[in-house]
């Protein structure tokens, strides 16, 4: 059945497309509406986001990094300054892909930029992000940072820029003292967010006194605003804020002194410590061999790095602080202050035979033919053993462990350094939370000479001997200007500690070890102690065999630790000293005569350098001519060596050129 045709009428149709029209027009009004309110939103509500956008393609702002505080010493002589330096830098942002070989190629003209380099750069170019700027070079040549700088607008990109360098004159002497400076890692860039750490040159304190210190020495940065085209051409610089020069510190050491004792170590590997008796100032905390910070701070190589870590005289480490030993000889006057603390008479005495038998086990002297009868003041300056190897068990370890504590050894310091290891002064509780075991006899006996489990940095060795050169518990610091803290006396008896210190004066000025070393100096005096310290246990066996165990003729990392401490005038003590030498053999042979010759400095500069400069030719050169050589001979270490030329006879450490006595306690 056929359907009938619908009629559409002409007001249907007039119907349908007013419906439509309705629709079309809803609609468009509608994205007018939108449209509208997205402008209102852009133009009103967004304007000044998008005006600061539009000032920054407008406007470019570069942060000045500021100049760092100075580190100088207590005359207010230069430790660690800045120099002016000029280098280039790229803006990625500002770098375009199609301008980018060619700046490179210009930059590599221009700079003379070694292949590794340009491969460097444009690596980084790859991975960096557009608001951080990738160095190109740094301490560049004035001529070259010109020819950039007339260039700039035809480089897109690229910031030639004057600033500043960190700068430490005394180079290795001080590098263990105050660290250095690097660039800011990614991580610490992540901590705080600080544009400052991502400025072209910018460098904050990577270790030592430069790290801790690192909020007093940064610092404000300046800001440069400078109106740019599209490109990146500066069109005009429209203002410059100044930079705010960091805190100047100032530091209790003597600059002078410090680099004298650095260069006096030679080519041994050690530390030399010296305190000033009154106030507790360290005027010299030098560790040897040690790293050039000047290469540090200005990007070390890996050559470099690597040969420093390689080296088996540790110059990456600082002995005064983190080196710990065994204080040998050098703890006997604290026994015998604990001896006398105790209620021994000092003219008490001991039959010394050369050895000391306890049970199965023989201790031996450091003189195998025996120093005969001895009594507390010979057991001092001649340095016998077997004195203190009877009488510590008379008392105990507790009780010198006490006396030993009470004198600094143990004890951290609140100083301004990353890290210090504080040792070890065992007693019998000491013992059991360690081991789980009880103390034992022999165990008196080896701590009571400064081996078994005693050990103690070059500094605590310092304070020991300043504690008892001036009676009072003299606390170590290092920044000038803070109160000064000469201590409380010590709760010793002032008779017992004039005691000890008479027989510190006979070491050098008696009968005892030391007595090579006498200050150069009139009517000045200078009391110490030697210790000999052993770094390996020599058995029985192998003493009944014979043979060479600690000194001349054994592998060096075998030789056995000099030591020295000491203190200067003895009637009135105002400096106090520790010398430390690794594998040194003796006290009396190699530490004690640089603690004579430190000493000297302070009360004729003159003569201690003129004996100094002897010496130095001995050993081949200054401290920077020596680096430099070895360097060298690292960089060409795979190749051929000539046969050596012959050489001439080396220089003794002791200004008379005379060799020590085999005696080296």
């Amino acid at each position: 059945m056929k359907r009938t045709p619908q009629i559409v009428t002409e007001q249907q149709q007039l119907l349908t497309f007013t419906r439509r029209a309705m629709v079309l027009g809803g609609a468009q009004f509608a994205v007018g509406a939108v449209l509208a309110g997205r402008m209102a939103w852009l133009s009103i509500a967004q304007n000044e986001h998008y005006r600061l956008m539009a000032e920054d393609n407008r406007v470019q702002l570069i942060l000045i990094p500021p100049r760092r505080g100075w580190i100088v010493d207590r005359y207010g002589k230069p430790i660690a300054i800045n120099r002016t330096d000029f280098r280039v830098d790229i803006i990625p942002d500002q770098l375009k892909a199609p301008d980018r070989e060619r700046v490179l190629a210009e930059l590599t003209e221009l700079l003379a930029l070694p292949a590794e380099e340009v491969e460097r750069i444009r690596a980084a170019l790859q991975d960096a992000a557009g608001f951080r700027p990738i160095p190109v070079a740094e301490k560049v040549q004035y001529e070259r940072f010109a020819a950039v700088s007339v260039r700039q607008s035809e480089l897109p990109g690229v910031a030639p820029a004057r600033g500043y360098t960190r700068y430490y004159p005394a180079g290795a002497a001080v590098g263990h003292l105050v660290g250095y400076v690097g660039v800011a890692s990614a991580k610490d860039y992540e901590k705080s967010k600080d544009p400052l750490l991502i400025a072209p040159g910018f460098k904050i304190g990577k270790e030592g006194l430069e790290k801790v210190e690192e909020m007093v020495l940064r610092g404000k940065p300046g800001a440069k605003r400078s109106e740019v085209t599209a490109r990146g051409k500066v069109v005009r610089d429209l203002e410059t804020r100044p930079d705010v020069s960091g805190g100047t510190l100032r530091l209790t050491v003597d600059a002078g002194l410090q680099a004298y004792t650095a260069r006096r170590i030679g080519t041994h590997s050690g530390s030399v410590v010296v305190v000033d008796c009154h106030t507790g100032g360290l005027l010299c905390m030098s560790s040897m061999p040690s790293y050039d910070p000047n290469s540090f701070s200005d990007g070390i190589s890996h050559s470099e790095y690597a040969m420093l870590n390689a080296n088996d005289h540790l110059p990456l480490l600082n002995k005064t602080l983190q080196g710990l030993y065994p204080p040998g000889s050098t703890i006997k006057p604290a026994v015998a202050l604990a001896l006398l603390r105790a209620g021994q008479n000092p003219d008490q005495t001991v039959v010394c035979t050369g050895a000391y038998r306890l049970g199965n086990r023989l201790f031996h002297c450091h003189k195998r033919g025996g120093h005969g009868v001895v009594d507390m003041r010979r057991a001092i300056h001649q340095s016998c053993d077997v004195f203190f190897y009877h009488y510590s068990q008379t008392i105990g370890i507790d009780a010198i462990a006490t006396m030993a504590r009470q004198l600094g050894l143990g004890e951290e310091f609140d100083l301004p350094v990353a890290s210090q290891r504080y040792g070890t002064v065992p007693d019998t509780a000491w013992k059991q939370r360690r081991y789980k075991a009880g103390w034992n006899t022999y165990d008196t006996v080896n701590a009571t000479i400064g081996q078994g489990y005693m050990l103690s940095n070059p500094l605590q060795l310092a304070i020991l001997s300043a504690r008892i050169a001036s009676g009072r518990s003299l606390m170590p610091h290092l920044l000038e200007g803070q109160v000064a803290r000469p201590g409380e006396p010590l709760d010793l008896d002032p008779e017992h500690l004039a005691f000890i210190r008479s027989a510190m004066s006979d070491v050098v000025n008696g009968p005892g070890t030391a007595g090579r070393s006498r200050l150069p100096i009139p009517n000045v005096q200078m009391a110490g102690k030697t210790g000999t310290a052993q770094v390996r246990n020599i058995t029985a066996a192998e003493r009944a065999r014979g043979g060479k165990f600690g000194g001349e003729g054994v592998p060096w990392k075998y030789r056995d630790h000099g030591l020295f401490i000491g203190f200067a005038p003895v009637d009135d003590p105002r400096y106090a000293i520790s010398v430390v030498i690794e594998h040194g053999i003796g006290g009396s042979a190699v530490a004690a005569p640089i603690a004579r010759d430190v000493l000297t400095y302070l009360y004729d500069p003159a003569k201690a350098l003129a004996t100094l400069e002897t010496m130095e030719k001995g050993w081949g050169g200054d401290i920077e001519t020596r680096m430099a050589r070895q360097a060298a001979e690292w960089a060409n270490r795979d190749k051929p060596v000539p046969a050596p030329a012959a050489a001439s006879a080396p220089v003794a450490d002791n200004a008379a050129g005379v060799r020590e006595p085999a005696e080296r306690d």
